[in-house]
């Protein structure tokens, strides 16, 4: 069994090849024969019922209830990082009559091994949090030096920047298609949240959920967004409108104007037979009997 807690781990170190290399070495030596592989992508603490791959060792141990098997990991901290489902782990294992064994940690049912394995447990458990969070406090000094840290809204994409890491730079086509869906919608050109969106999905390319549909919620979520504005805003770090490093879509007047806008009285949405050909069609009146002129 092989573990890493994250993509970038998986891609860019290699950890689940040389953790793979060095089990196979070690049973090698102990002459055993190697069935199979099961490696998992996904943090250490929680539920172990939540690894695909260990989920996938059980239901083979299941399913040849009566071979015995040897269970090898790299490091005990492949193994779990709660205490609690450590033992847990320990358990299933158990039931299924299945050996483990570890390349850094012998494991010793008795009660001063119990001990030591215990201490070793939590200890695991204790970096875990504490790498937590230390991550956790990085990212709120990297927002209050203003920079964002978490996905890149519509329009923003991240790069790479000497000397000041990943920065959030101008995605076009997307960006300028933002700027303007939310520009017409502060200037009025688009009565409704609904004609925002009926704008957007006018453009093939656009980003879209998994279903090739673009949410209400979406266009809510992209004219209430500050980061549009060039400033920063953060419940979860307590960070309100802080300037950020990037470069704003939108003015601070135009942010200020949408929210009026959406606070306001709602609009019925634009006729669907209004087009750039009759752009005015119900704002000019005749002059004589103030009637809204027509397209004829």
């Amino acid at each position: 069994y092989c573990r890493v807690s994250s993509k970038s781990q998986e891609l860019e170190g290699h950890g689940l090849e040389s953790q793979e290399t060095r089990c196979r070495e070690y049973a090698r030596a102990k002459g055993y024969f190697v069935e199979a592989t099961f490696p998992d992508t996904i943090t250490g603490g929680g539920d172990f019922m939540k690894r695909p791959g260990m989920v996938a060792l059980l239901s083979f141990l299941d399913a040849q209830p009566d071979d015995q098997f040897v269970v090898v990991f790299d490091d005990l901290k492949r193994f779990a990082r709660d205490t609690r489902f450590h033992f847990d782990l320990r358990d299933a294992f158990r039931r299924r009559k299945a050996s483990i064994e570890c390349l850094n940690f012998k494991f010793d049912d008795t009660p001063e091994g119990e001990f030591i394995e215990t201490i070793m447990a939590a200890q695991g458990a204790l970096e875990r949090k504490q790498n937590g969070r230390q991550v956790a406090q990085k990212m709120k000094a990297r927002m209050q030096n203003g920079y964002w840290i978490h996905d890149a809204p519509v329009g923003y994409r991240y790069q790479t920047v000497s000397g000041r890491g990943k920065l959030l730079v101008y995605n076009e086509p997307f960006a300028s298609i933002v700027k303007e869906g939310i520009e017409g919608y502060a200037s009025g050109r688009f009565q409704s949240q609904v004609e925002v969106k009926r704008f957007f999905e006018s453009f093939p390319d656009f980003p879209r959920n998994k279903h090739g549909e673009i949410k209400q919620q979406r266009v809510t979520d992209i004219l209430n967004q500050p980061i549009y504005t060039g400033h920063i805003c953060s419940k979860t770090y307590g960070i309100d409108w802080l300037k950020g490093h990037h470069e704003p879509l939108i003015s601070l007047a135009t942010f200020d104007k949408v929210q009026e806008r959406k606070a306001g009285n709602a609009k019925l949405p634009m006729r669907k037979d209004i087009g750039s050909d009759f752009a005015l069609r119900g704002f000019i009146c005749c002059s004589a009997c103030d009637a809204p002129l027509r397209s004829s």
